[in-house]
C-alpha cells in the first residue's frame, strides 16, 4: 500500500502555497515533514488525505492488490470511503465529537465499517494512558488527553496510512514521547504508513526520513534539491 504524489501544486487563487512536490510513501515507511510557518504543511497533508483540492498534480493510492487509485478522480463519496477504509488522521484541532463519549469517539472509525470491537478500543486507550476515562465526555478533557483521543481515535482500525498534523503540540514532554512511541509502535506493527508535520525536533527525528516543504517542492532536510517521485 502505497501514498504518492506527482508534481502537487495548491494554489489560492493567484497565490501558490506549494508547488511539484513529489513524494512516495511505502508501507511501514515514517516520514516527517517540517518547514516555516505558513509554508503549506497542513495544506499538504490535507492533500494527501484528499479533505483539500489541489491545482494540478496527482495522489495516487496503491492497494494491496496492486490497483491504484486516483483520489483526484473520486467524487466526494468516493474519497470519504477511501478514507473511510485506510487513513487514520490526527488532526492539530482534534475534531472529537462533543456528544459522545471518549471510547465512543475512538471507536468510531470502527462503526463506520461495520465493526466492534471493544478489546481494541480498550488496548488504544491505555496506550495512550487513558485507561478508566472511556465513559467521560470531551469537554471533561484537558488539551492533551484530547489529543490522545485523537491518536488513539486514528490508530483503532489499523489504517493502511496515518497523517498526523503536529500530534505532539498539545503535549508536554514526556506523554509527546510516549505518544510518538505509541505512533510508531501501532503503526509497525500491522505495517502502515506514517506521514507525520511537526515543529518538533524530537519528533522528526524518529523518522526514517526528514523532509523540508518549500515554495517549490519537498526537499531533504538541509539539503537544497527539491524530492523526485521514486
Amino acid at each position: 500500500m502505497t501514498l504518492e504524489l506527482h508534481q502537487l501544486t495548491k494554489q489560492y487563487g493567484t497565490t501558490p502555497v506549494f508547488s511539484q512536490v513529489n513524494l512516495r510513501v511505502e508501507p511501514g515507511e515514517f516520514v516527517a515533514i517540517v518547514g516555516e510557518s505558513g509554508v503549506g504543511k497542513s495544506s499538504l497533508l490535507n492533500c494527501m488525505a484528499a479533505l483539500d483540492t489541489w491545482s494540478s498534480g496527482r495522489v495516487t493510492w496503491t492497494g494491496a492488490n496492486g490497483a491504484v487509485t486516483d483520489l483526484g478522480a473520486l467524487d466526494d463519496t468516493g474519497q470519504a470511503l477511501w478514507r473511510r477504509a485506510h487513513l487514520g488522521f490526527v488532526f492539530q484541532a482534534f475534531h472529537v465529537l462533543p456528544h459522545l463519549d471518549v471510547a465512543q469517539n475512538v471507536a468510531l472509525p470502527l462503526m463506520l465499517l461495520g465493526r466492534r470491537d471493544p478489546k481494541r478500543v480498550d488496548e488504544l486507550l491505555a496506550a495512550v494512558s487513558l485507561q478508566g476515562l472511556g465513559h467521560r465526555l470531551p469537554a471533561e478533557l484537558s488539551g492533551g488527553q484530547l489529543q490522545r483521543v485523537a491518536i488513539a481515535r486514528a490508530l483503532v482500525h489499523r489504517p493502511g496510512l496515518v497523517l498526523a498534523d503536529e500530534p505532539t503540540g498539545n503535549l508536554d514532554p514526556g506523554t509527546a514521547a510516549t505518544v510518538m512511541e505509541v505512533l510508531q509502535q501501532q503503526t509497525r506493527s500491522h505495517g502502515a504508513a506514517l506521514v507525520l508535520v511537526t515543529h518538533s525536533a524530537g519528533a522528526a527525528a524518529r523518522a526514517g526520513r526528514v523532509l523540508q516543504l518549500r515554495a517549490d517542492g519537498l526537499h531533504p532536510a538541509g539539503d537544497a534539491h527539491p524530492v523526485t517521485a521514486m
